[in-house]
Formats: structure tokens, sequence, C-alpha cells
């Protein structure tokens, strides 16, 4: 019998189910497997009833259903789950065949299976897919990477499934090896940004001005009218008017400690590999982190005194609280300006330090819709790497530097106003400093690499020498004249 299988899918959660379905909304025939046997007949019984889903209850039949060159996709739980069904597919598999893993991988896991199926005479794919549930249904972000040869084999299912912005899939071939799930953990890192910077602005309004969450409600459905239009705003707008049963809002009710499931950490773990300064997911990160301390801060409110949140003069008066929302949306807005800067150095630094070709306007695109962070945004990123492919910071974009100069006033307001009134604004803060030290043509590290060769003899540049000629000083007249040979340290 002809196999009917155009691709495989291994994984029955929410995830996999929702993409099976929205391949086979696009006239793809998906093979279903998961290794609970039950839960392949329950969804072809339920969710599938009626598609042309097949079903395998194992390896062999899966593979038996699939047409050629095979094409079977993970969506399993990152980490060893992914090795053991590499391992249970090699068998039954053959040269040009094609392993897709499209759950949250690291990258350097991705690099390693390339290498190690491809060894086997197969390709591999490892594929970023953004945009939850619903993304997965109706049309995901997806950012494959891996073997160059399986892209043309697997790009007419992906891109007819991904979500699409003016006719354009947001899906493209990211680069080999762990380009993808490299290009999605960045992502990750960056939404959890996006999440504080809103996270910040609510707090100052809450604490600060002592708004209501239906008064918050309206504010930020005006800014998803605007500049700020991205589903992060869209979705915060619709959380603060969600109310509970009794008709109080559900958002005052939800307990404040934030979890992660680590691809924001491996982010900012990355950056430092790197040296690449991602100062803002790092306070996003420490800031869930600072969350999950709640007995502690619980316990430090008594203890530790600081001033009164409330900005009650501001508050009472509607032209200056007006002025004030307004700064905190230029807050935001710069914050975000940086927030992506940073995270395109990284990924400037990455194409440098791993081989990739990035193409950084089609990432933009490709995240323009169906993930997380899709926003109006990302659609001037596009245009600001179309312009200049070679810009070497966003911030230095001619819309993008116009609009820091706009935000600037209301921006450094709010981070004052916050740090006078002891609101934490942490992402707020480092965004402004690393503006303020990128835009430095000096900064205080000659005292701190003068410190450094005092007490371990690691050596200096000369502003009067020429790059390149390092200086050692014997500073207390003991220490002799031999320096060190780790500069870098």
């Amino acid at each position: 019998m002809e196999p009917k299988g155009d691709i495989g899918l291994i994984g029955l959660a929410v995830m996999g189910q929702n993409l099976i379905l929205n391949m086979n909304d696009h006239g793809f025939t998906v093979v279903a497997y998961n290794r609970t046997i039950e839960k392949v007949d329950q969804f072809l019984a339920n969710e599938a009833k009626g598609t042309k889903v097949l079903g395998a209850h194992s390896i062999a039949e899966l593979v038996a259903q699939l047409q050629r060159p095979r094409r079977v996709m993970l969506l399993v739980k990152a980490g060893k789950p992914v090795d053991e069904f590499i391992e249970q597919l090699l068998p039954h598999l053959e040269p040009g065949d094609i392993i897709i893993d499209g759950g949250n991988s690291l990258f350097e896991d991705t690099n390693r299976r390339t290498k190690y199926v491809e060894s086997k005479g197969l390709l591999y794919i490892g594929t970023g897919v953004s945009g939850g549930e619903e993304g997965a249904r109706h049309g995901p972000s997806i950012m494959p990477g891996g073997s160059p040869a399986a892209w043309p084999h697997v790009k007419g299912i992906f891109q007819a499934v991904a979500a699409q912005v003016a006719g354009v899939p947001c899906c493209d071939w990211v680069g080999e090896n762990g380009a993808g799930h490299y290009v999605k953990m960045v992502h990750n890192g960056i939404e959890y940004g996006d999440m504080q910077l809103i996270g910040e602005a609510y707090n100052i309004m809450k604490n600060g001005l002592g708004m209501s969450a239906p008064e918050m409600h309206a504010v930020f459905s005006e800014w998803n009218q605007g500049d700020l239009d991205s589903y992060l705003i869209e979705i915060t707008r619709d959380i603060l008017a969600f109310k509970d049963a009794d008709g109080a809002p559900l958002v005052d009710k939800i307990l404040d400690t934030a979890g992660q499931k680590g691809t924001g950490k491996w982010t900012v773990v990355n950056s430092q590999d790197l040296g690449i300064p991602i100062t803002l997911i790092a306070e996003a990160v420490y800031s869930r982190c600072v969350s999950a301390l709640k007995e502690e801060r619980v316990k430090a409110a008594r203890k530790l005194k600081g001033p009164r949140p409330a900005l009650t003069s501001i508050a009472a008066n509607p032209g200056k609280k007006q002025a004030f929302i307004d700064d905190i949306k230029s807050a935001l807005y710069a914050s975000k300006i940086v927030s992506y800067a940073q995270g395109y150095m990284l990924m400037r630094s990455a194409a440098k330090e791993y081989g990739w070709n990035l193409n950084y306007g089609g990432i933009a695109l490709m995240w323009r819709g169906g993930c997380i962070i899709r926003s109006r945004f990302l659609g001037k990123i596009k245009e600001a790497y179309d312009t200049n492919a070679k810009l070497t910071n966003l911030m230095l974009d001619d819309y993008f530097r116009g609009e820091i100069k706009k935000a600037q006033k209301g921006w450094r307001n709010v981070v004052a106003t916050a740090a006078k009134k002891g609101i934490p604004v942490p992402a707020f803060s480092t965004a402004l400093a690393f503006y303020d030290q990128y835009r430095s043509a000096v900064l205080p590290a000659n005292l701190l690499q003068a410190q450094r060769d005092y007490f371990g003899a690691h050596t200096y540049e000369r502003v009067d020498q020429p790059r390149g000629e390092f200086f050692h000083t014997n500073w207390t007249g003991r220490g002799g004249t031999t320096s060190s040979s780790t500069y870098s340290v």
C-alpha cells in the first residue's frame, strides 16, 4: 500500500495537536504518534475527528506511512526525550530522511544532534516554533536551522502553516546547525524583557499613581493603537479587563511570583560567553528570580524602609497625571528599543562566532507575526536592515535614533521619579544606563584597568600609544616588572 503521510509528528501535547490540525487545514496528511499510545486514539476520536490525520501505534508504523524523503517532527520536552526519540527513529529511517526537532532545545544540543544525525546519512532540522497554542493552531512563527539540504523538503509545509503578514510567511531558513534554535532563544529572551517592561509600567501606574485595573485597561487599550501595538500589550489590556466571579479584577488576586522555563537564562549565559551586554534581558531574568523570593520579600517589607511609593501630587492633578502616563509610555518604548538593539547585538556576535549568515531583517519579519513578541515595531526593524544590512546597532538607525530622542525626557523623568519614590524599575533603569554608556566616548574603564594592573599585573593600553601595545607599571615599587599574560581576565 502506497504511503500517504506527508509528515509524521511525535508528541500530542497541546502544541503538537494544534500544529497537526494546522497542517491538516493546509492539505497535508499528518501521521500522529505519542509515547502513550492511548493518546493517539483519543486524538483521532476527538480533536482530529473528520480530518485526514492518520495514527500510528509504533515508530515502525509511523515511518511506514510516510512518503520519501520521510519527514518526522518531534514536539516533545527538550533534553533527554529528544535524544531518546532520535535513537528510536534511526533504525527505521534511510539516508536522506529528515528528523525535525520543534521543541525549545538549547542551540548547542542542536549543533551536536545535527552532526550526529548527518553522520548517519540523514538530515536534521532544529526549529524554533513560537506563538503558543493559538499560534500552533492558526499560524506560528517558525525559525528553522540545521542541515541546509533538508530545507527544500520542509519549506512548503512550514511556510504554508506559518503566520502570514502581508502575504509573506513568518518562516524562512535561518542557518546551519543550531541557528534556528539560537534565534528562538534570543526571541524568548526579548520576550522576557518585553514582559518585564510592561510589568514595570503597570507597577508605576498601580502603586505610584494608584490607578485601578479598569483605568489601566483604558491606557493599554490606547497604547495598543499606536507605536506600542503588539501582542503583549494587547493581552495585557485584556487581562486588566478580566473579572473574577465576584466582579473584582482577577489580576489583583494572582500571586506575584513568576515562573520561567530556562530560555531567558540560556540567552543571558550565552551573552556572557560572547561578551555582549544584554543588560535588560538579564534584569528581566533576575526580576523573576527576585519575585520567587516571596516569603523573604514579605519579611523584608516589614524591616527595610524606604519612601512611600504614592505619587500623590501627580495623581491628584489630571493634567500632570496624563503627562506622567505619557512619560511611562516613552520609558517603555525607549527601553524596548534598547532591548531589541541588545538582542540584535547578541545575534551579530553569535553569527560571527558560530559562522552563521543571519538575515537580520528576515528575522524581524519572522517575528512580525505568529509569535509572542509580534508587534508593529518589528516592521521598523525590518526597514532598518533593508536600508542598511550592515547596521551595527539599531539605536544608530535614523528612525530609532529619532524615537529615542523624542522619548528621552519622559524616560529619564520616570526612572528618576521611580528611584526617588522607591518603585523598582530595573529594566527601565538598566536600559537608560546602557544607552548612556553606549553613547559615552570615554568610560571609567581606564581606572579599572589600572586597578587590574596594580593587583594582578594584567597590563593596560595607553591613549597616547598605538592600540595593541600593552604596558605594565610597578605601582608600589615592590612588585617587579613582570606582567601577567592574562590581559583578558
